[in-house]
């Protein structure tokens, strides 16, 4: 029984039923003060996943080949057309924040859901409890995402508790591929993995609170082939270059 996968799930389910239900009572510069300090807490998690990287060619080469092929699939419109799919079933019993337009509804919904199913340290976390059962970073991750889904709940409603949907799903396909993956993996591999997550809630954080609106839906597949790139670059270019 995935354990860390469950309480972390249940953390987006609840916190986000908890932020609609509370959103109604709390003052607008209230909701826009708790946004901001979690985009900074975004940022601020993002440079800590990105320190330790061992290969900055390797990420930043997976970073523009994995944003180039999300933007060619056209993979931020598809989660886009997810996030409106939310929405218009959720709209069936909970009306949706009438202070909010449609185009930034939208926005702010398909930021929260690559930064929920999409993060360096939900993946990681999942491959370690798929591998020795420690649930220690998926349970510790939950804390953050309660509070991260009380405060988005806040400004979206309960759409946000619905992204336990497809967060369950993602997580529950990489823990059964994790006996798979990780013996293939090695530690500067990993840091290199965990390096572009961050990159990943870096650009999310930016764009929570608008200062700049980077695709991070189309950027999703940076996580997808930056385990490859860095092989290669550990095993196949620096030998070269050496």
């Amino acid at each position: 029984m995935p354990i860390g996968i469950i309480t972390n799930v249940c953390a987006i389910l609840f916190g986000g039923i908890a932020g609609a239900l509370g959103g109604e009572i709390m003052s607008d510069s209230f909701k826009e003060g708790l946004n901001m300090t979690f985009s900074l807490c975004s940022i601020c998690m993002g440079i800590y996943a990105i320190a330790p990287m061992k290969n900055l060619a390797a990420v930043v080469f997976a970073v523009i080949l994995g944003t180039s092929l999300g933007i060619i699939f056209h993979l931020g419109k598809a989660i886009n057309r997810g996030a409106q799919g939310m929405q218009h079933f959720i709209s069936k019993f909970i009306n949706a924040p009438s202070e909010m337009d449609q185009v930034t509804f939208e926005t702010t919904l398909v930021t929260v859901i690559v930064l929920f199913c999409a993060s360096g340290t939900g993946i990681y976390g999942t491959l370690t409890e798929g591998i020795n059962g420690d649930a220690t970073i998926l349970i510790s991750k939950s804390i953050l995402d309660f509070f991260a889904a009380v405060i988005f709940g806040a400004n979206l409603g309960a759409v946000v508790s619905l992204i336990a949907v497809p967060q369950i799903i993602i997580l529950t396909i990489i823990f059964s591929l994790a006996n798979f993956i990780v013996p293939l993996t090695t530690p500067d591999m990993i840091l290199d993995f965990k390096a572009t997550g961050g990159v990943l809630m870096l650009a999310s954080g930016f764009r929570i609170t608008k200062i700049k609106m980077f695709p991070t839906a189309d950027m999703i597949p940076i996580m997808i082939v930056i385990m490859p790139i860095s092989w290669l670059w550990t095993n196949v270019i620096v030998p070269l270059i050496h």
